[in-house]
């Protein structure tokens, strides 16, 4: 059984916020480059194994990547042409990381332009003004990569028991959330917005159809612990009162999210299990309550499978 790593909230928040910031930065070099995909997917992160990765980015005669490092607590560029350029980034402020990333890309001839401001969170700052001194805590980067690399697991075997549209397993750098969301098929009334610093027609856009979505937050949005969340949009009809399988999960009234607790998962007899009945359950909230076509949208779980003479 794998080892989920224990990742409490008042280790990680010492360097969390800056975590956060970087992934935004380098996130939004990503959506500076790359052709727009539907609800965003194209700005998004991955887990992979080292840390957080930007994946390939398209560049003229070039294409590069650019990854956070959770292993040797660098941040690292590869070009396809070969070149590349590394930094350490423990105990760097956000500012000087965003002035040494800028510099790196310079030396590799690569000529972009990102917006230099933070988005979904209150009152942002610019990243160059942010010069707060970070309290990197490199046993608290390299547990989150951990968790994040189980959850991510988990995340694309539920993706398998489904034949509709899904999103891949993916992480979110404004509101730094690691999510998974299903799609009925159905288009969804227009979102109210409001998201702090974010136009409401990125939201619009990403909450355009019908979904039911699951994802983890290391500890955010008023929770003061790692947890895993779900919701649906539009919220059917009694989507709060509905049972999950989880006993440890609730609704949080506030957030409008069934949520369960990271150690919840951590400390079960079976993690992945947990997890999954987590995530199953809420989506058959989700996909009863709002009338989904469920005998054409689901399928059964598949592990590998053995495909003769391939």
């Amino acid at each position: 059984m794998s080892h989920w790593p224990d990742i409490p909230y008042d280790r990680w928040k010492t360097c969390g916020h800056a975590i956060h910031m970087w992934a935004q930065i380098i996130g939004k070099y990503r959506l500076a480059l790359s052709p727009w995909v539907n609800h965003s997917w194209h700005a998004t992160l991955y887990v992979n194994g080292r840390g957080l990765t930007t994946g390939l980015i398209p560049y003229k005669d070039s294409d590069f990547e650019i990854l956070i490092d959770c292993i040797d607590h660098c941040l690292r560029i590869h070009c396809i042409n070969g070149q590349q350029e590394t930094f350490d980034i423990s105990n760097i402020t956000v500012a000087e990381f965003d002035a040494t990333l800028k510099e790196k890309l310079k030396n590799l001839k690569i000529d972009v332009t990102a917006h230099g401001t933070p988005n979904e969170v209150a009152d942002p700052v610019p990243f160059v003004e942010q010069t707060d001194p970070v309290n990197y805590n490199p046993d608290a980067v390299h547990d989150f990569w951990q968790a994040l690399l189980n959850i991510n697991r988990v995340f694309n075997y539920f993706r398998t028991g489904f034949m509709g549209k899904v999103s891949p397993a993916h992480l979110f750098w404004g509101s730094f959330d690691f999510a998974i969301t299903r799609f009925s098929g159905r288009t969804a009334p227009p979102h109210p917005g409001g998201i702090p610093a974010l136009p409401d027609t990125i939201t619009r856009e990403a909450y355009s159809h019908e979904v039911s979505s699951a994802g983890f937050w290391p500890g955010a949005n008023g929770i003061d612990y790692p947890a895993f969340y779900a919701y649906a949009y539009p919220t059917p009809e009694g989507f709060s009162k509905h049972a999950v399988l989880s006993k440890e999960a609730f609704f949080h009234e506030d957030l409008g999210e069934f949520i369960l607790p990271y150690d919840a998962v951590r400390q079960s007899a079976d993690p992945d299990q947990t997890l999954l009945d987590f995530l199953q359950s809420t989506y058959e909230a989700a996909a009863d309550l709002g009338s989904w076509d469920r005998k054409a949208l689901d399928r059964p779980f598949a592990g590998p499978k053995e495909i003769p003479n391939i």
